[in-house]
């Protein structure tokens, strides 16, 4: 009997529609003429799943009693006796309910199903990417909710089949508002909790990421099945040839760079040993490697071959590598012309891959012309008058004892070569010198009659005038190349430096500390410092390194402005340099620029706050404040003249002028509040808080408070917070809800704990109410002083209720946002830290 086939429907996360696709393929194939029957499905009251159930048949579930209670469960044996070809069984991670007179049970549903398999029925069902078990881990620090069920990845990579069912957290949390995952009671909590959208988000990719691995696998699977040996960059994996030199670090962190550029690309370093054993490197430099791959990311692979080169490409080939990374070679020019490196094997062989050859410090020496300087050191000055002294001496030897084997012409350009190696050694003067002595070397030697200074030949004479021409000449061209080769290296250096300069400029903002440390390394500084004068008071306003502490100590120093210079210790710097040092005096002088403009852009902003706060308060004073004022001096006159009021009447002027009172006193308490929070005079004592007290203590006090329904558990964790400040904001969010709800609607107030992504605890309290709300755009306007938006009318009120709540629970540590109600409304929530938990 062949073996039933696997499709599973993997989601992120709950309310993504993975049943509903379940169901609607069991629908496809049933209208097709297959034979498809529903074992089990969790349709959680939702009527668009119910609806898609529709007419299949459902194998009814089987009925046991766990713990005095009913349960029901997914019935194997009645499926196996309806042998069906395709079962839709739901929720694969689910722990059955054992029965305790069938120990043959399994625990886990997805152990039925592996029955339902192996006796040919297809089966199709649904799991979360939380309940994988290798994500359980990365899943718990991402929602701080760790999944006791839990399938193995074994089980899902041997489907036939993986769709994600996928949603954006926003679509998600819209469908949650909506009431069309959960009931209307647990919408707040799951929003605030699981169902924040970074840990939606973090989910959505968790999935992304493993399915991405599965179609790896199915790929390499297509490759090696029909031999194919060609790249297929489906996404970029780079391979990084390492030797297990001092090298092979620099390589990995440039692949690991790399790999960052790009979403969802890998890289991998490979070490091929040679299979006759010959080379290799030790295990502990292996062991290094490894560890040094793990640290960046990477993974480490050690293999075998014939020919190094070969080998690299035979892997790259075999992970479908897009790029692979190689290291400058370390050998000579020479040599790589007698015999090519691995690299330019790997460059001429590599077909659709991309090379790189990344260039490092161990890279083979540059050519004696190029490393030339214009101020050489006294050890190759020294080096060149050897030369041309003593070397021309031993080559006048040996050519002597061999003067049967070559004529004058051959002695000649022998001794011109040495004439040019001096002058690329030691440089101009010594090998003049060594044209000199080489020239009266060959008159004497070697220019008839031997061993006297006499030329009998005028044209030996002459021959060997030109020779003393040309080596000078020579020595001077070489001399010349020399110089011009350290002039345009010296040039491309500093223009690359400027390039660098002017690009960190446009994104290190006024970061003076950053730009420092870079001018110190490419001066090759010990430290710099920026020196402030003040009345001819020296002061270090920002330093690096070991920077000098006055310009009398420092080694270089560039004035910046009139009032900064630019100082730095180590060394005295090159004439050459001070270009380079000018700009970067420049760059510290727009930086400068650009925080006297930031704060003059700052102080303008605060003129233009303080300009709109005052005219928005005098806007207050004289409508706001004065109303009520109006109103008790009405009834107080009132009251104090001659008509005689009923005991009614008077009671009800008493009452106007307590209200007024109490109104007079809201608002100025507001402005007060507002004014010590600007001030930065508001200190909390901060202690441990119940906060379905503290709720209940206000909401007691509150006119109307039966509108007000706290569902506030018993098992809250305490939060931390100031019990008078904590008053003040419930007090002025609570008045808000109830003030611009309509009348038949009640006030919610919930609270649950959740977990931020660093893993701290905080407790979220949330004022749901029933209003107009207020639009997205205006939700953080709502919180600025003297603001009145969406649910508030105009003319009532300062507008400094909610902008003091906020500043009150900023001062607490916590946070205030507002969000949509479902249905309509503006919710309201409180996030506060939770107090520490003592030891148990």
């Amino acid at each position: 009997m062949d073996r039933g086939k696997l499709r599973v429907y993997l989601g992120a996360a709950p309310g993504v529609g993975k049943t509903f696709a379940m169901l609607n393929e069991g629908r496809r194939r049933r209208d097709r003429g297959t034979d498809v029957v529903v074992g089990l499905v969790e349709t959680h009251g939702r009527e668009r799943t119910e609806a898609q159930l529709g007419d299949l048949e459902v194998v009814p579930r089987r009925h046991l009693r766990y713990r005095g209670l009913e349960a029901s469960e997914f019935d194997l044996a009645a499926v196996l006796r309806r042998a069906p070809q395709v079962a839709l069984i739901d929720e694969l991670a689910h722990t059955n309910v054992r029965d305790p007179d069938d120990p043959s049970a399994h625990e886990k549903r997805w152990q039925d199903v592996e029955v339902l398999l192996d006796h040919g029925i297809d089966v199709i069902t649904t799991l979360n990417v939380q309940h994988l078990e290798s994500l359980n881990d990365v899943v718990e620090s991402i929602t701080g909710v760790r999944q006791q069920e839990t399938v193995p990845d074994a089980v899902v990579r041997a489907a036939d089949a993986v769709e994600l069912v996928d949603m954006s957290p926003q679509a998600l949390r819209r469908r949650m508002a909506h009431g069309n995952i959960y009931p209307a009671t647990k919408i707040d909590t799951a929003l605030s909790r699981y169902f924040r959208e970074g840990n939606l988000a973090a989910l959505r990719e968790l999935a992304l990421l493993w399915l991405a691995d599965r179609v790896d696998e199915g790929l390499e699977r297509y490759r090696e099945a029909h031999g194919i040996a060609t790249t297929w960059t489906t996404r970029e994996r780079i391979v990084v040839a390492v030797s297990g030199g001092k090298e092979s670090a620099a390589l990995m962190r440039r692949a690991a760079r790399i790999a960052s550029r790009t979403a969802g690309a890998e890289w991998l370093a490979v070490y091929v040993s040679r299979s006759d054993g010959l080379k290799g490197v030790s295990a502990e430099q292996l062991e290094r490697l490894r560890q040094k791959a793990t640290e960046l990311s990477g993974s480490f692979h050690a293999v075998v071959a014939t020919d190094t080169a070969e080998g690299l490409l035979e892997f790259a080939r075999g992970v479908n590598a897009s790029q692979i990374l190689v290291g400058a070679s370390r050998r000579s020019r020479l040599a790589t012309a007698l015999r090519p490196g691995i690299g330019e094997v790997v460059i001429a062989e590599s077909g659709d891959i991309d090379i790189h050859v990344v260039t490092h410090d161990y890279a083979r020496a540059r050519s004696l012309l190029r490393r030339r300087r214009t101020n050489l050191d006294r050890r190759r000055v020294v080096a060149g008058y050897l030369m041309a002294t003593v070397g021309s001496a031993i080559m006048t030897a040996v050519l002597y004892a061999t003067t049967w084997l070559h004529g004058l012409p051959t002695e000649a350009m022998l001794m011109m070569a040495l004439v040019v190696a001096t002058a690329l050694v030691g440089g101009l003067w010594p090998a003049v010198v060594g044209a000199l002595v080489s020239g009266m070397c060959l008159n004497v030697f070697f220019v008839p009659p031997t061993l006297t200074v006499t030329i009998a030949d005028p044209e030996n004479a002459f021959a060997l005038l030109m020779f003393l021409i040309t080596g000078i000449a020579v020595a001077s061209v070489v001399d010349l190349a020399g110089r011009r080769t350290e002039e345009a290296t010296r040039a491309r250096s500093e223009a690359n430096a400027l390039a660098v300069l002017s690009h960190r400029l446009m994104h290190i903002g006024e970061d003076q500390d950053q730009l420092l440390r870079q001018a110190s390394e490419v001066f090759g500084m010990t430290g710099a410092s920026l020196i402030r004068r003040d009345g001819g008071v020296e002061q270090v306003a920002a330093q690096c390194g070991q920077g000098p502490e006055s310009l009398d100590q420092a080694d270089v120093s560039v004035r910046i402005d009139d009032e900064v210079d630019l100082a730095m210790a180590g060394r005295p710097l090159d004439a050459s340099d001070r270009t380079l040092l000018t700009a970067y005096a420049a760059h510290f002088g727009v930086i400068r620029e650009r925080q006297r403009a930031a704060e003059g852009s700052r102080q303008r902003a605060r003129l233009a706050e303080g300009n709109r706060t005052r005219t928005a308060l005098l806007a207050a004073v004289s409508h706001d404040l004065r109303s009520p004022l109006a109103a008790i001096k009405a009834s107080i006159s009132s009251l104090r003249g001659t008509i005689e009021w009923s005991p009614e009447d008077e009671a009800e002027l008493l009452a106007t002028i307590e209200e007024s009172a109490d109104r007079l006193d809201a608002l100025v308490g507001n402005l007060l509040d507002m004014s010590r929070l600007q001030m930065g005079t508001v200190k909390p004592l901060l202690a441990e808080i119940d906060l379905g007290a503290a709720v209940d203590q206000v909401t007691r006090s509150l006119p109307e408070a039966q509108r007000i329904a706290v569902k506030i558990g018993d098992d809250l964790p305490l939060a931390e917070a100031d019990a008078g400040l904590l008053d003040r904001v419930l007090a002025n969010i609570v008045e808000n809800a109830l003030r611009y709800t309509p009348a038949e609607a009640s006030i919610d107030v919930t609270a649950a704990p959740f977990q931020d992504e660093s893993g701290r605890e905080w407790v979220s309290l949330r004022i749901v109410d029933h209003g107009p709300g207020v639009p997205g755009e205006g939700k953080e306007k709502l919180f600025a002083p003297f603001q009145r938006l969406g649910d508030v009318p105009r003319g009532d009120g300062v507008g400094l209720g909610l902008a003091v709540a906020r500043g009150l629970t900023e001062v607490m540590q916590g946070e205030l946002s507002a969000e949509d109600t479902p249905g309509g409304g503006l919710t309201l929530v409180i996030d506060l830290p939770a107090a520490e938990r003592g030891e148990e």
